[in-house]
This record gives structure tokens, sequence and C-alpha cells, in this order.
């Protein structure tokens, strides 16, 4: 398969759907920004360690893949511990999607280089989960789950170059620094924390650039509020990835399924009955 059947497969694959791309907007105090901002490379690079020193957050994420003229997107929400490095999110799916009117929402569990999915496929029994490991993923799960991880979003940023601050603006009531520059996933898979390195190493030898564009939005304690991420396939697809991040530090458990609850039968997919 070429890699824009390898992108086509990673998000088609889930039942995506036409939708427009949107900005974050989380909840949280106004806040005033430092007037003499750091390096901007240092500001973006040092994002990981304020995303650990923070904890925890809910997360919201949207995807959208463009091949040719076919748009393709998803949304989803969770919560996040950049400590245990671990998430969970809800996935919709929009009506259509895969064939059918409705379609139930996927869960995933991200747990630091093992992916989870419940509602994954068909012939997975309803209360199973499907486990796979994110370095034997051809993207190392950027895109492939309809969501980027904000843990590896943050490892990948400490690649950053050509970094510029674009201004200051207002997100969720929350002033922000905007950034913009490029980061790279073969530079990252080097220096990258153990449980994303495996992830990033696939991923450097699954996209046809390994430039990645981004703009980033830091509030005034270096955290991630928001991120926009290109990454490219081929000349000919294209996944645009968001990842707002909010309500730091509140409480978060998840829990790692039991080996009884993961399936390990053939999965069908939606385009391969």
């Amino acid at each position: 398969m070429g890699q824009r059947g390898r992108a086509t497969a990673a998000l088609v694959g889930l039942g995506l759907a036409a939708a427009a791309m949107s900005g974050c907007s989380g909840s949280g105090h106004a806040a005033e920004v430092d007037p003499v901002p750091v390096d901007p490379a240092t500001a973006v690079r040092h994002a990981a360690d304020a995303l650990e020193g923070a904890g925890t957050s809910k997360v919201r994420t949207w995807m959208e893949m463009a091949s040719g003229g076919t748009r393709v997107a998803i949304s989803g929400d969770g919560v996040f511990d950049y400590v245990k490095r671990r998430g969970e999110l809800k996935l919709a799916l929009p009506r259509d999607a895969v064939g059918v009117a409705e379609h139930k929402p996927i869960t995933e569990l991200l747990i630091s280089g093992t992916l989870y999915m419940k509602n994954r496929g068909e012939g997975v029994p309803a209360d199973k989960w499907v486990r796979m490991d994110t370095a034997e993923l051809a993207d190392g799960n950027l895109v492939y789950g309809g969501a980027t991880d904000p843990l590896t979003t943050a490892e990948m940023l400490r690649t950053a170059r050509g970094v510029t601050l674009v201004g200051e603006e207002t997100l969720g009531g929350v002033r922000v620094r905007h950034y913009r520059g490029t980061a790279d996933i073969a530079r990252a898979a080097e220096s990258a924390a153990p449980g994303v390195r495996g992830a990033l190493r696939a991923a450097a030898k699954g996209f046809a650039v390994t430039a990645v564009p981004f703009e980033v939005y830091l509030d005034e304690e270096g955290r991630l509020r928001k991120v926009r991420q290109r990454f490219t396939f081929s000349d000919r697809a294209v996944v645009t990835s968001v990842t707002g991040l909010y309500r730091f530090g509140l409480p978060v458990r998840i829990r790692v399924p039991d080996e009884d609850d993961v399936y390990t039968g053939k999965i069908v997919s939606p385009r391969n009955p």
C-alpha cells in the first residue's frame, strides 16, 4: 500500500466525514502574560516539561485529512495524565461516516506506547478492547487513531526550529502567546522519552515528509493551550491535527483494561467487510 493509501486507511478506516476545523476554547481564569517573553524556540521546546509540571488536563481534539478533493474529519474530548503518561479520549464519528446513519463513539486509551480502542471495528464484542503497539503502526499513531497524543506532540516540539512569536491573544479567557515554527519527527525520535520513542521512529519512516509545521499557543506558565500541526503523507494527502488543553490539575483516573477484556480475534474493517 502506498503512502496515500496508508493515510486514507488510517483515517477513513475509522469512518470520518467532512467537517470544518475550528479553534479550541477552554475554561480558566484570565491570566496576564509576562511582558518580557523568553526566546520563542526555548519557550516552545520546554512545553513538554511544563505539561509534566501541570500533571493533568482535559483535552479537546480535531483532525482533518485532505486527500485530492476529499476531506474527512473527526473530533474528540477526554483527559490526560502527563506524569503517568496515559490518557482517555472519546471520539465522535459523524453521521453516515461508516455507511450507516449512526455509529457509536470510539473510546481510546493512550497508555505509554500502547493504544486501546473500543468500538473500533466490526466483529469486536461491544465490551472488548482492541490493543495495538503504537511502535508497530506505520504512522506511530500520530493520526491513525483520529487524534494526536498531546504528550507525543509536546515531545516533538522539543525539536522546534525557526520559531517566531506571532503575537499575544486570548484563548478561552486565558492570555496566551502564539508561536509558529517547524518540528521534525525523525529528530524527535532520537531524543524523546522512552514511552514515545518507538512510535516516533515508526512515524519517521511512515511519513513522506518528517518536517511538521506547527502553531502553538502557550499560557504564562509555558503550558500548551492549543497546538495545530500539519502532517504530510504525500503531495496529495495531508492531515491537520488540532489539540486543545484546559482545566489543568483536575483529578484523572484511567484504568488499564484487564487481559480478559482485550479482543484478540480478527477485526473487520468497515471498508473491507
